[in-house]
């Protein structure tokens, strides 16, 4: 099963330093997330653009895990010559991830919007 089906994510820059956060769309994927999202496995699935050390945050309130990714933006915003500097697309290919779920959760995350009138 692929992250995004369990998460979604948001991110963040700071010179050269990226903040990606993976939110749960159910508290009880997060205990199963903790066990299997760990800083090294991120590193290597992002290991052709994270040149620095990855470390990891645990949210459990809001059933997020924060991961901050050194040297993941060539350079920073000011520096890159990348089409993506900020590094937003850098959550959609964490969120591209398999994960071997060990636990039996139909995750719903159907959003029913009204069309304006």
């Amino acid at each position: 099963m692929k992250l995004r089906e369990l998460a979604h994510g948001r991110t963040g820059d700071k010179g050269d330093t990226l903040n990606v956060s993976v939110i749960c769309f159910d508290a009880r994927v997060y205990p199963h997330l903790v066990r299997h999202l760990s800083a090294e496995r991120v590193k290597a699935h992002l290991q052709s653009i994270v040149r620095g050390p990855v470390r990891r945050y645990e949210l459990p309130r809001i059933g997020a895990l924060n991961f901050v990714l050194e040297h993941a933006l060539g350079g920073g915003v000011t520096r890159s010559l990348a089409l993506d500097a900020h590094g937003k697309s850098i959550s959609a290919a964490l969120l591209d991830m398999d994960i071997d779920i060990d636990i039996d959760i139909d995750i719903d995350i159907d959003i029913d919007i009204e069309p304006p009138a």
